[in-house]
């Protein structure tokens, strides 16, 4: 509509211009010539003017729609480079950071408090705002369970972890999630270092730890309660507490009739050659290592167990073996053939398959098996470390009995099924004969429990 009025404006001064033109000037009276010449002037005069305050509306609009496209456009240029940035080993950290140091810098400019969760191959998966998933708490006035010496063994060996191998495990430098809450990990190691030095303190002192004590925690941290996100049961905002454990069960150094199913150790080579990345589980079980078979001598046979007892040892990633000789050994999870766990899937039909090591203790999480977390039962939880984060101290709160109940924890363990994972923590258990001592001892742990994470304030 505006272009049709600019151009009938136009089109009379064209008009008027032609009535004055030589051929038709000398026909006319003086006085007409000149009151169409004044006509003609102030016509002129009011299309320049009427035309210039177009222009210059018409100018401020294309300004004003460049400027809010060129916004867009930086908005979602940045949304990108921060999916990109998630998806990236090394930088996937910095994501979160981004959001606190502007905030730092401009606090009355809006920040975006989104997180972009990724998986076990940092590739992004989902975002979730900070909130949906954390929001400040406090503990109950109720003692805080835990094994001291245990709680100090799995608390030392975290921290140690960080100090000689951040460097080569980028992944433990993520802050992850936590980020939205202004967490970092320096809060996290400051957290680690408080707890050790006040349990050597109250150990050395052979009395109770002040780490029991609620109005302890609460005046000397941060209790950041963590709601469930994405759970499967959507009513549900308690993380659902699982189970894990180190089940002992009889094995043959050779293979038999009976114990016919293999766990096998890579040699130091194939870190490079990593030609196990090819198989599944069901390429291995039918017997590709085994004499006659087309990648025999590749791997080192560790031991031969029933189908039950190597379908936990997969499970669990760790499984205490009494071998038929009358000798004893613990093996844990070394590394995989990289592919998913799969949920829903049944266990036999899994396509991932673990190698495994000989260990001393029950290990954790590690990015290769020399560097595995020492763990123990009773203070060790498995859970996201991707976007959780390990290290991260954990208390759960659940009723028994009538009475609630405080049980405190480190997450210095993981899995697959925890790989991205906001609404569920693996406690480890202890170390049974079977499922059936097994099935006794969790009865009195929960499914369900309220869980907080602690940060030094």
């Amino acid at each position: 509509m505006l272009s049709v009025f600019i151009t009938s404006r136009i089109d009379t001064a064209l008009t008027l211009d032609f009535c004055l033109s030589a051929s038709v000037v000398y026909d006319l009276p003086v006085t007409l010539i000149l009151q169409l010449m004044s006509i003609s002037f102030r016509q002129k005069l009011g299309l320049t003017v009427s035309f210039a305050t177009l222009l210059f509306i018409g100018l401020a609009n294309t300004h004003l729609r460049a400027q809010s496209k060129s916004k867009q456009q930086e908005i979602s240029a940045q949304s990108q480079q921060q999916i990109s940035s998630a998806s990236s080993p090394e930088n996937a950290f910095l994501v979160q950071q981004t959001s606190s140091k502007n905030l730092n810098k401009q606090k009355s400019a809006p920040t975006s408090t989104y997180y972009q969760v990724i998986d076990e191959l940092q590739k992004y998966k989902f975002s979730v705002q900070g909130n949906q998933v954390f929001a400040s708490g406090k503990l109950p006035t109720t003692k805080v369970n835990f094994n001291q010496s245990d709680l100090l063994t799995v608390l030392v060996n975290t921290r140690k972890y960080y100090q000689d191998y951040a460097s080569e495990d980028p992944k433990v430098q993520r802050t992850g999630l936590l980020a939205t809450q202004g967490v970092t990990v320096e809060d996290i190691l400051k957290t680690l270092d408080f707890m050790i030095t006040v349990l050597q303190e109250d150990i050395a002192n052979k009395r109770a730890t002040r780490l029991q004590d609620p109005n302890f925690i609460n005046t000397n941290f941060r209790v950041i309660k963590w709601s469930a996100y994405n759970s499967p049961n959507s009513n549900k905002k308690q993380l659902r507490i699982t189970k894990y454990a180190v089940f002992t069960h009889p094995a043959s150094h050779k293979k038999t009739s009976k114990y016919n199913i293999p766990i096998y150790s890579l040699k130091d080579n194939s870190m490079t050659e990593k030609f196990y990345t090819k198989y599944t589980k069901q390429d291995v079980l039918s017997g590709i290592y085994e004499p006659g078979g087309k990648e025999f001598g590749k791997v080192e046979p560790l031991a031969y167990l029933t189908r039950e007892g190597f379908e936990e040892a997969l499970m669990e990633g760790t499984i205490l073996l009494n071998f038929t000789d009358g000798s004893k050994a613990l093996f844990n999870v070394d590394r995989s053939n990289e592919m998913p766990y799969i949920r829903g899937v049944a266990a036999t039909s899994q396509k991932r398959y673990w190698y495994f090591r000989q260990v001393e203790d029950i290990k954790g999480y590690g990015y290769k098996i020399d560097a595995k977390i020492s763990i123990k039962p009773g203070v060790t939880f498995a859970g996201d470390v991707l976007n959780i984060g390990l290290g991260r101290v954990i208390v759960l709160e659940y009723p028994k009995g009538g009475r609630k109940q405080l049980q405190l924890g480190v997450l210095a363990d993981t899995g697959g099924a925890f790989l991205p994972n906001l609404h569920q923590l693996d406690f480890l258990a202890g170390v049974f004969q079977g499922r059936q001592d097994f099935g006794q001892h969790i009865k009195q742990l929960p499914e369900y429990a309220t869980a907080y994470i602690l940060v030094k304030k």
